[in-house]
């Protein structure tokens, strides 16, 4: 039997990407990987950076959903080409990742870079730190 693991990696800006450089280091070296990436923020900006490392920049609604709603983290994949059961979800608000496991995503919920680093290795087969 095959078994496709999660290749698409779908980040929240605030709380956590801006709390410092390795996350997006990361979604970097992902993105270089293979796996497809986005940023999805509640917000109305993100800095430019972002639209250079990642895939995707989705902000506020998508498809006229928004967070925490399962309706917008599903339309989330659906921008990048994937199922929700393809994608790991980052976020630091738990509702949120409620919602992104309830579209069928992978949650993580974020506290810190190197926990969530440290997951996102397992899940997604992508080194934490550069090799």
């Amino acid at each position: 039997m095959d078994i496709e693991g999660p290749d698409g990696l779908i980040v929240d800006y605030g709380g956590v990407l801006d709390e410092g450089p390795l996350l997006l280091e990361y979604a970097r070296r992902a993105r270089a990987a293979g796996v497809r990436t986005a940023v999805f923020s509640g917000g109305h900006a993100v800095p430019d950076e972002c639209h250079d490392v990642f895939d995707l920049v989705l902000l506020g609604a998508v498809r006229g959903a928004r967070k925490p709603s399962p309706e917008a983290f599903a339309a989330a994949a659906s921008e990048l080409g994937l199922p929700p059961g393809r994608c790991v979800v980052v976020d630091d608000v738990a509702v949120n990742v409620r919602g992104a496991v309830a579209a069928g995503a992978i949650g993580v919920r974020h506290d810190d870079a190197q926990s969530t680093l440290a997951e996102l290795e397992v899940l997604l087969g992508v080194p934490a730190t550069p090799a």
